[in-house]
């Protein structure tokens, strides 16, 4: 090995030191780094443990009071998402009640239902759901649907009967199309599987991009920088290596402890194998540290780059097309999610994990994420001349 070698190898294993000191002497890293993405991870799983919301609190106002009627609310009781907690007499008391927020939608049956239905009149059904809770009154409103039209579907089984038609006549008419229906990839729609899986990687970024600017920057603040670049044998590369690498390796252990648990533990789809999400997780990783020192580079003021990463951060779990696709977004944000690691990475994960797909199908994500990693090269030279001489005024 030659000299030059030994005497780089020397200054990055010093550096290294010099960071895991400086680690390990502030707990306030370990809590960031270990300790919230642990937390994150048993509080997003244990949110939305049942994958759906269960019981949803719905109220029914029953103008007929019937056997018929009592047997439809029964029926609709029995979805598991639904809970009819109380009967109001009237339409007024019942969406006084879904205002004060104590249902979240309710059920009409109005009177001569069970008349109306027994001398093959139609009868019409109403249903209320507060959709300024999004999630809970779009499932209601599935559920009271689904009541709805199995009555419909009763009502014309029983007059195609009285008609004469046999069992296959009645069913032809009733459902002439048969429906196979398979949801890929999360087939329980399970609000877990994406939005934790996604969640708590945005949180990861958003701590990776934090850390990473705030670790170098601070060695600008606390003019300690010139002595870092000592410590590297003057090389920036061997500088940002040494600092950078010890929070990779942290960072890698919070995030495969968060993957053991959800795809070995509540036994997530994972039908890419496990090293394809650890792989995932890496290259995450590392493009979220190439992100955070591209922006300490450009911007290398603490208080300017610590609040540009931290808005980038925040926004990326917004931008990532998660819940809200972003082709459905303005054209511009389209482009500009491009620039959000999250959103690689959520790509990624659907692509593979989830669908299983091969490799191949996610290489434009993978180039993304590789990009975010060689980005700090163009500006890397920038960011020795910041470190040298930029002076920090409080």
């Amino acid at each position: 090995m030659k000299p030059l070698e030994n005497k780089n190898i020397y200054a990055l294993s010093k550096v290294i030191k010099r960071e895991l000191k400086s680690l390990f002497s502030k707990p306030l890293f370990i809590i960031l780094m270990v300790g919230i993405p642990i937390f994150c991870t048993i509080f997003f799983t244990s949110l939305m443990q049942e994958g759906l919301p269960q019981k949803l609190p719905a109220g029914a106002v029953d103008m007929d009071n019937s056997s018929n009627s009592r047997s439809l609310l029964h029926t609709l009781n029995a979805f598991s998402l639904t809970d009819i907690t109380a009967h109001y007499p009237t339409i007024s008391n019942a969406t006084k009640a879904m205002q004060e927020g104590e249902i979240y939608g309710f059920y009409y049956i109005p009177k001569d239902f069970s008349k109306d239905l027994q001398s093959s009149r139609i009868p019409v059904l109403s249903f209320y759901t507060d959709n300024t809770y999004l999630i809970p009154g779009t499932l209601l409103y599935k559920n009271m649907k689904t009541v709805s039209e199995l009555v419909n579907a009763k009502m014309l089984i029983t007059t195609l009967k009285a008609k004469g038609m046999s069992d296959d006549q009645v069913m032809g008419k009733v459902a002439p199309i048969t429906l196979d229906t398979h949801g890929l990839g999360n087939p329980w729609v399970n609000y877990s599987i994406y939005l934790s899986n996604t969640v708590v990687p945005g949180i990861i970024i958003l701590l990776i991009l934090v850390i990473t600017v705030y670790s170098i920057s601070n060695e600008i603040k606390e003019k300690t920088s010139l002595e870092w670049l000592k410590t590297a044998n003057n090389s920036i590369h061997i500088a940002l290596l040494g600092k950078l690498l010890p929070q990779t390796i942290i960072f890698a252990i919070s995030t495969y402890i968060f993957d053991f648990y959800v795809f070995n533990i509540l036994n997530f789809p994972c039908n890419n194998g496990m090293m394809g999400v650890l792989f995932n997780s890496l290259v995450m990783i590392l493009g979220a540290q190439g992100c955070g020192l591209m922006m300490v580079s450009i911007l290398p003021n603490p208080r300017f780059s610590l609040s540009f990463a931290s808005i980038w951060g925040v926004i990326s779990i917004s931008i990532a097309g998660v819940s809200f696709p972003i082709d459905a977004m303005d054209p511009f944000l389209t482009i500009l999610s491009n620039f959000f690691p999250l959103r690689h990475f959520f790509m990624i994960y659907r692509d593979q994990t989830l669908n299983g797909y091969e490799m191949i199908y996610s290489i434009y994500h993978y180039l993304a994420l590789l990009g975010f990693m060689l980005a700090p090269l163009i500006v890397i030279k920038r960011l020795k001349h910041a470190l040298i001489s930029f002076k920090y005024i409080p």
